[in-house]
């Protein structure tokens, strides 16, 4: 009596090597194939950035100072996009003495510090990059200078009324610091 394919008899176990036989020969390298990789998932490159700026008072009381930048994803670059005077700290600087001379480049503003407001922190993608920036907001007062936008970096720079500060900025979480703020700003 000769047993069931099934039943695992010498013809079934011949089957099982031809079979696992033929599944290894197709994962051998031919000299002259070409096989392909598995696709590598490849992440944006983490990038931190640390900042400090805030919102400059003028020597009345009554106005404050923002910079505004053409909105990048307006076809007509008509837009400007309104915000704090702010950026990147430098090597052996402390937040402050990079917030005064950010504040000073940006706007042709001389300022000092009054009070901090608070730290930001964010992601956005830029380059290419996945970047985590985290900006230290402070108080100013107007000492001196002169209204000027910085030719390379910012499109204009105006003082407004402080009670339309937080309705121009374009940017929900600088809106949100200067709304909660108010109680510093008188």
């Amino acid at each position: 009596m000769t047993p069931a394919p099934s039943a695992g008899g010498e013809e079934v176990k011949k089957k099982r090597r031809r079979k696992r036989s033929r599944s290894k020969s197709s994962q051998r390298s031919h000299p002259n194939s070409q096989q392909k990789k598995p696709a590598r998932q490849s992440y944006a490159r983490r990038v931190d950035e640390v900042s400090a700026g805030g919102l400059v008072v003028d020597a009345s009381g009554t106005k404050g100072l923002l910079i505004g930048r053409i909105d990048a994803k307006d076809v007509k670059r008509e837009r400007l996009l309104w915000s704090l005077p702010k950026g990147h700290i430098e090597e052996g600087e402390t937040p402050e003495q990079a917030a005064v001379r950010e504040v000073l480049e940006e706007t042709g503003i001389e300022s000092q510090i009054e009070k901090s407001l608070g730290v930001i922190d964010f992601w956005f993608m830029a380059s290419g990059k996945r970047i985590h920036k985290t900006v230290h907001h402070y108080l100013f007062k107007e000492v001196g200078g002169k209204i000027s936008p910085q030719v390379s970096e910012v499109d204009d720079v105006r003082w407004f009324p402080l009670e339309e500060i937080v309705g121009k900025l374009a940017y929900p979480d600088e809106k949100k610091l200067i709304a909660k703020s108010k109680e510093l700003l008188s």
